[in-house]
């Protein structure tokens, strides 16, 4: 965890205290013993976890500075990314994790109860519901989606939920750049404005990263998000 922590602390200027590496200790754990019984993700192995989970899941920082959100949502968070290892490094955080695949969300609920995390929902459901629901929809300030989908749909998923003047921001591996251009009219009928495309590096990882980055300057008109698996099969 040594190299971690200086990893954190030399890319993205975070320190991490005692307790929260504990806490990444025993997240890594249980996601090892769980994997070896449901496929919960393809990276099986520490040193894959600690780069490509809980680095990559830190370097949304990067995307807020000093002002990290208030009220997170974590659509198609899958074992908890970059959702819970967020939470870890902002205690004070609200955070909500949206998953569809039952046994993902059963997950992501045993971390969060083994590692005492207050103030974290986790829903088992499809976006395009929740994006129609009074609870949720344009009820937070920060919205995050990694691997979920092209930016097309994703901006379907997120952007119904985040409030006017909140933020979107889409994890994105080398095709971020082309994604963002492709999705120029999604956003701007759903409400967004991009705003900033940010590289990441990773220690030891070739692939080009980067954050993208969506302001919400209007209201999402009401018959979004469409119904499930339309934005998928019929991106805007």
């Amino acid at each position: 965890m040594d190299k971690l922590s200086h990893d954190a602390q030399s890319l993205f200027g975070i320190h991490l205290t005692g307790r929260q590496i504990i806490s990444l200790v025993n997240y890594e754990r249980e996601l090892l013993e769980w994997n070896q019984k449901l496929n919960l993700t393809a990276i099986r192995d520490v040193e894959g976890i600690r780069t490509k989970h809980f680095l990559d899941s830190f370097s949304c920082v990067l995307a807020w500075r000093a002002n990290p959100p208030y009220r997170l949502i974590d659509v198609g968070t899958g074992a908890g990314f970059p959702g819970i290892p967020l939470k870890i490094i902002y205690p004070s955080m609200q955070l909500t994790l949206v998953e569809s695949v039952g046994k993902k969300a059963n997950f992501c609920r045993h971390i969060v109860e083994k590692l005492g995390l207050e103030n974290v929902e986790v829903i088992k459901a499809r976006a395009e519901e929740l994006g129609q629901l009074k609870n949720h929809r344009e009820k937070y300030d920060w919205a995050v989606g990694r691997a979920v989908a092209k930016l097309r749909t994703l901006t379907e998923y997120l952007l119904p939920l985040i409030q006017i003047n909140g933020k979107m921001l889409a994890q994105k591996g080398e095709s971020g750049p082309e994604e963002a251009h492709k999705a120029e009219n999604s956003i701007k009928v759903l409400g967004g404005k991009f705003r900033q495309l940010i590289p990441i590096t990773l220690p030891g990882v070739v692939e080009e990263r980067y954050l993208i980055l969506v302001d919400k300057v209007a209201v999402t008109p009401k018959p979004y998000p469409r119904k499930p698996g339309i934005p998928y099969k019929h991106p805007l």
